[in-house]
């Protein structure tokens, strides 16, 4: 067609965003959760840290991004923001973060538990849970303590829990 011009979209690589952000983040405590690139360019990049993250360094990190890729080459949206509080963990370094602090975890099989996290290992943790059990021979229950092992592969969810 005459007149018409096609845009020509040279793929962004979630590798190369990747090893920007490695290289970015070296050295510091901040640490990836969760990269996603759509076909539409639109990059998202979640961070966290055992201190937790500011907007500066969000807005350090996207400067970095965006200073390594070419605009003249790719047209992209880029969104780099923390994890958030009140999202589910994504990978192993969120769950040793939150070492003993109280989560609910949603398992595969639709079963909710509260606990504290107090243990983890590379393919699960361990919730430590109490409940009021019915001790043979006493009239009232009492409040019993179970560690409970818990697989990675046998989670649906697991986030904070917050009280107020």
């Amino acid at each position: 067609m005459q007149g018409t011009v096609v845009p020509s979209f040279i793929m962004i690589k979630k590798d190369n965003i990747q090893e920007i952000i490695d290289l970015s983040l070296r050295g510091t405590d901040i640490f990836l959760v969760e990269l996603t690139l759509n076909n539409q360019n639109c990059i998202e990049v979640y961070i966290d840290s055992d201190q937790g993250v500011t907007i500066e360094q969000c807005m350090t990190l996207s400067r970095q991004i965006e200073g390594s890729l070419n605009r003249d080459e790719d047209d992209f949206e880029l969104n780099v923001s923390s994890a958030g509080i009140t999202t589910p963990f994504k990978i192993k370094r969120q769950y040793v973060k939150n070492l003993n602090k109280e989560v609910e975890v949603l398992l595969k099989n639709g079963i909710k538990k509260i606990g504290t996290l107090v243990e983890v290992t590379d393919n699960g943790f361990t919730l430590r849970t109490e409940k009021l059990v019915k001790l043979e021979g006493n009239k009232k229950k009492t409040k019993v303590t179970e560690n409970l092992p818990v697989s990675f592969d046998d989670t649906k969810s697991t986030k904070l829990v917050f009280s107020f």
